[in-house]
């Protein structure tokens, strides 16, 4: 049987709905499009375990704390899931990791981003796991049945990083003036680049349409890009706080909401590892963590409070 006959009965199982499965024929170019997709993935679920992780000691109470632990546990258990689908597809799991390491593969480089806040977790749950969400969803019916497979697990679990996120917020709104400053403070650090996750615009997407042939994707990035905007106005909404764009607005026409254009120069900056979140931001992460300074002053501050009140009693 020759090569196009080949290729002509992989593109039929997938218009057809039928999974790939490891030891079925495929074209190369598919398996190195899988290989590429499912190894960041999974360095981006091991990489976002490392700003979480190092709140879990900082959370405000018991209940956050283990709430957090939880999910950082989550995102190592995803992390493993997709290494093991990826290794379906014949390669082994320490070359991923080699290539994570020698800067060949990428990841997310929304976790570049400094968490300066406690509000930062809330702002991440919310809107780095939502918009996470929109884009694993659709994965749940990609075409190779392993990356499929894996990903109906890991999206039952992300739904729930994205409540425990939008708890924090809620809290947080129904503060303090201080507390209401930091959550609408985290929204505006956070949004753009949460924006920017869904990938570069669809006319300047080099992937998109092949990876649509194969029902790898089933979306475009500009179409789950304007969901999660959708969804975002409304819920915003609910934590009378604003969304950091003075374009965005409900077009009665379209039934969705318009909004500003994405600094795209800053997008693809982040994408080579220049961008302000690896440098700038970088520095204010070293900075606000440093040796866990506020830490120790934080509780110098009650320490001292309670030897007054005991003075004072």
């Amino acid at each position: 049987m020759g090569l196009q006959n080949f290729e002509y009965i992989f593109q039929q199982k997938i218009d057809t709905e039928i999974k790939i499965e490891p030891k079925d024929w495929m074209p190369d170019a598919y398996r190195k499009t899988l290989i590429r997709q499912i190894s960041q993935h999974a360095h981006s679920e091991i990489v976002g375990m490392l700003p979480e992780g190092n709140w879990i000691t900082r959370a405000p109470s018991l209940k956050r704390k283990a709430i957090l632990l939880a999910k950082v546990q989550d995102e190592a258990g995803h992390g493993l899931y997709l290494y093991s689908a990826c290794e379906t597809l014949g390669i082994i799991r320490e070359e991923t990791i080699n290539d994570l390491n020698s800067g060949k593969a990428k990841y997310s480089s929304i976790f570049n981003y400094p968490t300066l806040t406690w509000a930062d977790m809330g702002t991440i749950g919310w809107l780095v796991d939502g918009a996470a969400i929109l884009n694993q969803v659709m994965l749940c019916r990609a075409s190779y049945g392993p990356y499929a497979r894996a990903m109906v697990r890991i999206c039952k679990e992300e739904s729930f990083h994205q409540r425990q996120g939008f708890d924090i917020l809620l809290t947080l709104s129904k503060g303090t003036d201080a507390q209401k400053a930091m959550c609408q403070d985290a929204i505006n650090r956070w949004w753009w680049p949460s924006l920017m996750m869904f990938g570069p615009k669809d006319s300047e997407s080099t992937n998109t349409d092949q990876s649509m042939k194969w029902k790898i994707k089933r979306k475009t990035n500009d179409e789950l890009r304007q969901q999660f905007v959708d969804m975002c106005a409304e819920q915003v909404k609910v934590l009378n706080m604003v969304l950091p764009d003075d374009n965005l607005k409900w077009n009665e026409q379209t039934q969705h909401y318009d909004f500003g254009e994405i600094n795209w120069v800053e997008f693809w900056n982040v994408v080579k590892g220049n961008g302000p979140c690896n440098k700038e931001r970088l520095e204010a992460r070293r900075k606000a963590h440093d040796d866990g300074v506020w830490v120790r002053e934080a509780a110098a501050a009650y320490t001292e409070k309670k030897l007054n009140k005991q003075e004072a009693a």
